[in-house]
């Protein structure tokens, strides 16, 4: 009886992707990522199992993604928004290792006004 069974929400990290995807779409994909990992990683605080582990593969995903987008800016964008992720789960050293992978002088200056601790 499949009807009464406990449904399991998938993550949009966890969906399959059916081809190569583009620079765009490769950036859209890891904004959707950050955007729904944002609650997990904000809970981390409470120091949620769960909300670690749905971070932790977001995170990780997204970083795989970010390695194939081509175009230095696009990439340099997607990092951002991973480092924003990570700072959100206080996750400093994973940030700080993303944040020497940004090479856009103006988005290390945005990174490094919103996070002052990374330029550390």
């Amino acid at each position: 009886m499949r009807w009464f069974a406990p449904k399991t929400r998938q993550d949009i990290w966890d969906e399959t992707v059916e081809g190569p995807l583009g620079d765009i779409e490769a950036a859209e994909r890891i904004r959707a990522i950050c955007d729904a990992a944002a609650s997990s990683a904000a809970g981390l605080a409470c120091s949620d199992k769960r909300g670690s582990e749905r971070y932790e593969r977001a995170a990780k995903v997204a970083m795989e993604i970010a390695m194939k987008i081509s175009d230095g800016l696009m990439r340099d964008d997607a990092v951002h928004r991973i480092v924003n992720l990570c700072m959100r789960a206080n996750d400093l050293k994973t940030a700080q290792i993303l944040f020497r992978a940004i090479h856009a002088a103006w988005i290390r200056e945005t990174v490094q006004r919103d996070h002052p601790t990374l330029a550390q």
